[in-house]
């Protein structure tokens, strides 16, 4: 393999080191980890041109760390730092474009003294540095334009987390050649050749990604009809994953027929990958004797809408006696088509679950759409949205709020005024004249803007969030890549042990005791809904405690040799050496997407404030939401006060909240009715303090806190209902099942603006 390809020589020295290093060593352990070590730098390139974009960095990038660490061209501490990017403490901030995180990643990196003052000091250059599109192309300002590619990543890690994909890419192919980041499309053509009757082609599925359409073109190449070809081929098996039980008889016939077939036979299988390794299903036979063929997607809205298209014909345009109306809301239907399906891409913010749409629910759309305007004089908008809201597209839909985004992008692009002219599919996208069908996908080249997140009614902080999280993954994949005795070694200068050791010493010594229930309910004789709220947290938060305190005092005793060390001490030790939140504990508390430094701390806010809450049972005079287990049993509790004391039915009432213009520390004692609650944050716009509504976000700055909401209970007659956006109340950034309660937040725009932004508040960032 290595005579055969041209690779850089640091791959060929390590490789050939790993093997000297493993016939030298008289340990069998040691033997085997260099064994895995070459076998790892062989398989990186090779796997390498298969994968997905984020895959191949992953393993490029291990490789890469790797060899520079064998090398001594960079330092293991620094390694350590860009893999953990463990942020325990924050500072406060001096400059206007920088929130806290990074500056407080900034000020701890050891490596890199006195980049806080001269960010401080040369404020001006640094914010021009950090407002650039594409800053890992620029220079860095003042002396730290010197620093080396790999430093560099390091500083936009803390900066402009953002880019760091992008990054990391272009450090790949700096070590490595573009061949290594360069996109190819897989030739079903040469894996045809290199299959034969005992080698079926496996496709593995990707959202948006048919491989029906490749086939037949292959078909068609090869001089077979389809028709043919479909004979010849004997088998095309699709979604093999959804007839487990088959799976068996599947394996003995691919075996069978292995054997004795015709020249011209191939077998072709199709499945989805499962969403974790434990769901797996595929027969491992199957797999090892298959070419796996894997497509990655396209992105983008303008591949998207392109591929929308490539499912009709000019002879789909000439159906319909109404033309014009047809064109139009055929158009239309296409550019929703993509809105939907090209959501997904930015999470939770895009939808708060992830829907299988398909070309086949634009297909039977247009159907209907045809069908409706050949039996209707006028076009049935009402029928029409409903069919496409509820039935197709709402048909994979499960999530109420994201049937209601699924509504509003139908009435913002099926409606009266997109016949009248002048209509806008996006900002700078105006709904197309009437063409044909070539002349469809020329106007969407030339009038279609450059890809951004408000294509899809979604603000540009969307991209930054999106990319953001994407490179956590890529890192945290990175982290657990890495091998762990290097790792604690080499990285971080202390064993495995020693480091879990110190880190279960650190929250042994921190962790509070738990709250006396007997003493706390001694103190009031009342028996109100904040009191049983109150007591209710601290029974959940003793729950939590207790679990945190025995598992590890009992890892602690593995550790010394003292007990068996148990799957459940194994696993609790891998959370604490990888910074994260033990599975046994999270089960317990609070959803949360912290590290474990992070996590811990806030369990000691929470413990802080409800020691506060117990000294007198007194409601505090400003509540913080964000510290309860059970956020909805504190606004309930507003709810079930205000109704014993007005003698109100608690179903005919609700919960109102305006956003006062005030921080916390400005309140000296709870209101007469409801509570004053903070700690709330907006996702996907911010609140304007001196109008006192919901405002375009400000870029950059992702999810700006509220300042402290009055929430008080009225009857539902009194509740109003117009320039208000419904906004959905979440406990973490994940969305979905974290749903809390509804505000409702006054507003200038249309609400339909906010829907289409994803806004909501997050009680955890």
């Amino acid at each position: 393999f290595f005579s055969n390809t041209k690779l850089i020589p640091a791959f060929n020295n390590v490789f050939h080191k790993a093997i000297e290093r493993a016939e030298a060593s008289d340990d069998i352990q040691e033997r085997i980890s260099n064994l895995t070590e070459a076998i790892t730098y062989f398989t990186f390139i090779y796997i390498s041109q298969g994968l997905f974009e984020r895959d191949k960095l992953i393993f490029l990038g291990q490789a890469i760390f790797q060899i520079l660490l064998r090398n001594k061209e960079i330092e293991p501490t620094m390694l350590n730092f860009l893999l953990r990017f463990k942020v325990e403490h924050t500072y406060k901030t001096p400059v206007d474009f920088l929130t806290t995180q990074p500056w407080s990643a900034i000020a701890l990196m050891d490596e890199f003294r006195g980049l806080d003052k001269d960010i401080e000091g040369s404020a001006k250059r640094w914010k021009k540095w950090m407002d650039s599109e594409c800053p890992e192309k620029e220079k860095l300002p003042q002396e730290w334009k010197n620093k080396t590619s790999f430093e560099r990543l390091i500083i936009l890690r803390a900066l402009r987390p953002d880019r760091i994909i992008y990054a990391l890419r272009d450090f790949v192919e700096e070590k490595l050649g573009s061949k290594y980041v360069d996109g190819t499309r897989i030739d079903l053509a040469k894996s045809y050749e290199e299959s034969s009757p005992a080698t079926p082609v496996f496709f593995i599925l990707s959202p948006g990604v048919d491989p029906l359409k490749d086939m037949e073109t292959l078909g068609d190449n090869a001089n077979f009809p389809f028709t043919q070809f479909q004979k010849l081929n004997r088998m095309q098996i699709h979604n093999i994953h959804l007839v487990v039980k088959w799976l068996g008889t599947l394996e003995i016939l691919v075996d069978k027929y292995s054997k004795g077939s015709h020249c011209d036979y191939r077998l072709f299988i199709s499945a989805e990958p499962a969403p974790t390794p434990e769901e797996h299903v595929i027969p491992q036979g199957i797999l090892e004797n298959s070419i796996k063929i894997i497509n990655e997607p396209p992105t983008g809205m303008l591949a998207n809408l392109h591929a929308a298209l490539y499912n009709f014909d000019q002879d789909t345009l000439e159906l319909c006696t109404r033309e014009q109306e047809f064109k139009s809301i055929f158009f239309s239907l296409c550019y929703f088509h993509t809105c939907v399906a090209g959501r997904v891409k930015f999470g939770p913010q895009g939808w708060n679950q992830r829907y299988p749409f398909n070309m086949g629910d634009l297909t039977i759309c247009v159907n209907v759409l045809y069908n409706y305007l050949e039996a209707n004089t006028k076009v049935p908008w009402e029928d029409l949205c409903y069919l496409f809201g509820e039935i197709m597209y709402g048909g994979h839909i499960t999530d109420d709020w994201d049937r209601r985004l699924c509504h509003t992008y139908l009435e913002e692009f099926m409606s009266p005024s997109l016949l009248e002219g002048d209509f806008t599919l996006a900002p700078g996208f105006p709904s197309p004249p009437n063409l044909d069908y070539i002349g469809y996908h020329k106007y969407i080249d030339e009038m279609l803007p450059t890809e951004s997140p408000t294509l899809y009614g979604l603000h540009p902080n969307a991209e930054i969030d999106f990319l953001t999280v994407l490179s956590d993954n890529l890192f945290k994949t990175l982290l657990e890549m890495q091998p762990r005795n290097l790792l604690a070694g080499e990285i971080i200068g202390q064993s495995l042990e020693e480091k879990v050791k110190n880190v279960l010493d650190e929250i042994l010594e921190k962790l509070p005791e738990e709250f006396n229930l007997a003493e706390i309910m001694q103190k009031s004789a009342e028996r109100s809904p904040y009191i049983l709220v109150c007591f209710q947290e601290c029974e959940r938060m003793n729950i939590l405690i207790r679990e945190i305190r025995r598992s590890i005092k009992q890892l602690d005793l593995g550790l010394k040799g003292e007990l068996t060390f148990s799957s459940s001490m194994e696993t609790l030790q891998s959370s604490l050496f990888y910074d994260q939140v033990p599975d046994a504990w999270s089960s317990l508390a609070y959803p949360s997407t912290y590290s474990l430094a992070q996590w811990f701390n806030g369990l000691l806010l929470r413990c802080r404030e409800l020691d506060t809450w117990t000294q007198d049972l007194v409601l505090p005079s400003v509540v913080w939401l964000s510290g309860f287990f059970n956020p909805q049993s504190f606004l309930t509790a507003i709810m079930q006060t205000t109704a014993r004391k007005n003698n109100w039915s608690l179903d005919k009432m609700c919960l109102t909240t305006d956003v006062t213009k005030k921080s916390r520390e400005d309140y000296g004692h709870p209101p007469r009715e409801g509570a004053y609650i903070f700690g709330l944050y907006m996702e996907g716009a911010r609140w304007d303090i001196q109008a006192g509504v919901v405002a375009e976000a400000r870029l950059k700055d992702l999810t700006p806190m509220l300042p402290v909401i009055f929430a008080r209970a009225i009857p539902i007659e009194r509740q109003e209902t117009k320039h208000l956006y419904k906004c959905p109340v979440y406990k973490t950034k994940l969305r979905g099942p974290t749903y809390t309660w509804t505000f409702n937040l006054k507003t200038k725009e249309k609400p339909s603006k906010w829907v289409l932004a994803g806004v909501a508040l997050l009680l955890e960032v």
